[in-house]
């Protein structure tokens, strides 16, 4: 009897090490990222099953992708500022307001001779709001949901009366043809967000930036008595996310080939749920760019579903809701599990 005990004791190891192995796996960032391929696999199937052709032609894919790279780059920037504990809800109202100004007649004119100009102005207007909520946080001390609250009625206010209210159609050719552009057979838009999610893959996984946006987001304090200065750190967090913003909105200024208040109206919903999709934990400290690029997709692979099936919008939005509840849930699993260990 001593024998058989002695065999399942010493066997018992073996699975546990594997059981333990895989759940490893599992709650690294590469078994969270296989997660979402899988995901995403699964609804390319769906949408082949269902849509067929329609789905599956190049032109419905790169429909799918140009759409995505809007919301995607405001994404990008908003990953950054939740790894570090923030939030940014400006980010769609800001896209408005740089789209607007962007599209001004004075700035069109000047922009006749020289098209890049707009671009120059977009990304202006979003690095200045950025840096607004970023002093306001940092150095003034407000709660980040309060503040860029406050910039997302103020820049959409702001937008409408810039505008009066009216859409702006873009007439620079330059801009037209450059945003029209395509190089390979893919985008320009598309292209701009493959190199705005590959320098944020670079800044946040290969720079002393993205460490220390790491560290603030995992314990503040820690990171401020390790020598980080975390004010200024926080202020550069917000100008990027506001610079992200301004790429967003002359994005889709040259998408929709004009400028108008209402240009983002809730995308900044759509990056927050696409990061928190992608594994970025909402109290900050892990995240993921290659997570939120694969929420992103996901989201719109699904929005794409839905349209070409006809289905109603409001499942569409109880879908999409039900998806955020899950990814929440899992996160405050893995947190959970995380905090037990420590």
């Amino acid at each position: 009897m001593s024998d058989h005990t002695a065999t399942s004791t010493g066997s018992a190891p073996g699975p546990n090490r594997a059981s333990a192995a895989v759940k490893s796996v599992l709650g690294s960032a590469a078994g969270r990222n296989i997660g979402l391929v899988i995901a995403l696999i699964v609804l390319i199937i769906v949408g082949t099953v269902t849509s067929g052709d329609r789905f599956t032609n190049i032109n419905n894919v790169l429909t799918i992708v140009r759409l995505a790279s809007v919301t995607g780059v405001l994404a990008i920037g908003m990953t950054f500022v939740i790894i570090a504990g923030g939030i940014d809800l400006s980010v769609g109202s800001v896209l408005g307001l740089s789209s607007v100004v962007a599209t001004l007649a004075a700035v069109q004119a000047a922009a006749a001779s020289f098209w890049p100009l707009m671009i120059i102005v977009a990304l202006a207007v979003g690095l200045a709001a950025g840096v607004i909520n970023g002093i306001i946080i940092a150095y003034g001390n407000v709660v980040a949901f309060m503040a860029t609250l406050a910039m997302l009625i103020a820049a959409r206010g702001f937008a409408e009366i810039l505008s009066n209210r009216t859409t702006q159609t873009v007439k620079v050719k330059g801009f037209l043809e450059f945003s029209d552009g395509s190089f390979l057979g893919i985008p320009t838009l598309v292209w701009i967000f493959i190199l705005v999610s590959a320098a944020g893959w670079v800044l946040l996984n290969r720079t002393t930036f993205g460490r220390r946006t790491v560290a603030i987001g995992g314990n503040r304090e820690a990171a401020r008595l390790a020598g980080i200065n975390v004010k200024r750190h926080l202020l550069y967090l917000y100008a990027l996310s506001g610079l992200t913003a301004g790429i967003a909105g002359i994005m889709l200024t040259g998408r929709t080939t004009s400028g108008t208040s209402t240009h983002g109206t809730l995308y900044e919903l759509d990056a927050i749920a696409a990061v928190v999709v992608g594994g970025t934990l909402l109290v900050g400290g892990r995240g993921s760019i290659v997570g939120t690029v694969l929420g992103i997709l996901i989201f719109n692979v699904l929005t794409n579903i839905f349209t070409q099936n006809n289905l109603n919008t409001s499942v569409q939005a109880i879908t999409k809701g039900a998806i955020i509840v899950v990814a929440v849930l899992i996160q405050q699993r893995f947190a959970n599990r995380d905090v037990r260990r420590s």
